[in-house]
């Protein structure tokens, strides 16, 4: 167990960080299988919303960039072919 001030912070800091990421990386993730399951005109609608989502996710370092990108170049194909 941490012995100083500071570092029981750091502790609940933390804990309070990790909760966050990870709701917003499962939302991010219901909504990009929302996205997969959807007709063609509701699907383009949601990509923008879902694509900025992933970007949000990358800027704020819980998905790697480059996970950001392919999953977006993927959602893109996806919603092209329907």
């Amino acid at each position: 167990m941490a012995n100083h001030k500071s570092a029981l912070k750091r502790i609940r800091n933390s804990e309070t960080k990790r909760l966050r990421n990870r709701y917003q990386h499962k939302t991010t993730r219901n909504a990009i299988k929302k996205l997969k399951g959807a007709e063609k005109n509701e699907a383009e609608k949601m990509f923008p919303s879902v694509a900025s989502m992933i970007d949000k996710l990358a800027k704020k370092n819980i998905i790697h960039a480059n996970k950001a990108a392919n999953l977006k170049s993927k959602l893109a194909k996806h919603v092209a072919a329907l």
